[in-house]
């Protein structure tokens, strides 16, 4: 499996937390109902945790699942922001998780293992937008193709627009 496109999404999602954290402020206010950076960040590492679980489960030739509920749990994502020290922690930690999802998801499986149906519930915002069998290779694509773009541009939208504008000249 070709990992070009999630190593290029993992980097526009770290780039736009560097952003954030460069304008000077890394929790900047939401609007209502939405996740700071740092929550946005832990969310992120929580759904890599899972998928490298998935991953690696797959790998040993053992049966697994796919549930992201877990990393929209409220106590979860504050846990996950206080064990990684915080937010340059969140982005060091996403950073070596995308390595690992890369080296693991590229040569490291066989097209077996990659179509191999992982039985995956997915929610955002506690709404089902998945519950059925998905090939391994589609739940790495996905966090190359949705998962980690979405995270960029909804850290992206905590900028203000002259913050915006400062951080990009």
């Amino acid at each position: 499996m070709d990992t070009a496109s999630l190593r290029d999404a993992y980097r526009v999602l770290l780039d736009a937390a560097a952003t954030v954290a460069d304008a000077g402020d890394t929790t900047p206010a939401p609007p209502a109902g939405e996740w700071n950076a740092d929550q946005i960040l832990a969310h992120v590492s929580l759904v890599n945790a899972i998928t490298i679980a998935a991953v690696s489960t797959v790998a040993s030739g053992a049966h697994t699942t796919y549930d992201n509920r877990i990393a929209s749990d409220t106590w979860t994502i504050e846990h996950a922001i206080t064990l990684a020290g915080g937010n340059a922690g969140l982005r060091d930690r996403i950073r070596l998780q995308g390595e690992a999802l890369c080296a693991l998801g590229g040569p490291t499986l066989s097209e077996a293992e990659l179509d191999t149906l992982v039985p995956t519930r997915l929610l955002s915002n506690d709404t089902l937008l998945l519950d059925q069998p998905v090939p391994l290779r589609d739940l790495i694509s996905g966090l190359a193709d949705v998962e980690l773009p979405g995270h960029a541009q909804q850290l992206l939208a905590l900028l203000t627009e002259g913050t915006m504008a400062e951080a990009t000249t």
